[in-house]
């Protein structure tokens, strides 16, 4: 049996929030707003946990005025997103429950994620989450680098002064699980997310504690 972590880490979408359907129908009206064929829901998903910028900028050729056009799909796909927020992101069933009672507790918490600061204070706040249960909040703009890189991960171990080794990182997404493996820490897919099992092969069975249930984090 692992030891109980000293820190537990959390994605946002698609593991504290299920605010799948508001991600992908935003890159949809983004896409089709500026006259792009859609890759498709599996590209979406597939691109989830990662900043926008990424997934945008795969559907454009390299040329001159790329970045310019980047720019007005991400504020495209956030005027969009904002507006039909409230309606469709919802909690995780047991979430809510798990997080009173780790708060209760005292153990300590961060939420990194790869949405800005302020969805993201927007989306804890909407479903009931408290921000002041997490020690920190690791968003977009904290980092130069994003999941799958380690370095959102790591600035929320510093900031929460536990060392990677015993800490566990909790997410939907095979980004998040390769940001804790390579920052050193403890990675926990959880299964009501959208990635199924079968993503996350290149990292290792065994390098892996799949979570069933919210409920299960308590033994962490």
């Amino acid at each position: 049996m692992r030891p109980r972590a000293s820190a537990l880490l959390f994605d946002l979408d698609g593991t504290l929030i299920d605010s799948i359907e508001l991600i992908v129908r935003s890159y949809e009206h983004a896409v089709a707003a500026h006259g792009l064929p859609s890759p498709g829901r599996e590209v979406w998903l597939r691109g989830l946990g990662t900043p926008l910028k990424h997934q945008f900028a795969a559907l454009l050729p390299d040329e001159p005025g790329r970045e310019a056009r980047i720019e007005e799909l991400i504020r495209t796909y956030r005027a969009w997103n904002q507006a039909h927020h409230d309606e469709l992101v919802r909690p995780y069933a047991g979430v809510l429950e798990t997080l009173r009672e780790l708060a209760r507790q005292g153990r300590p918490m961060g939420v990194v994620t790869s949405k800005m600061r302020a969805s993201a204070r927007r989306g804890l706040a909407h479903v009931g989450l408290d921000e002041g249960w997490f020690a920190c909040l690791v968003a977009l703009e904290d980092t130069e680098r994003h999941k799958p890189h380690p370095e959102p991960v790591l600035r929320a171990l510093a900031r929460l002064g536990c060392a990677a080794s015993e800490a566990v990182y909790i997410g939907d997404s095979p980004h998040d699980a390769a940001s804790a493996l390579s920052a050193g820490a403890r990675a926990a897919p959880v299964r009501w997310g959208p990635f199924a099992e079968e993503h996350f092969a290149h990292l290792g069975a065994s390098n892996l504690e799949w979570l069933d249930e919210p409920a299960r984090i308590l033994s962490l």
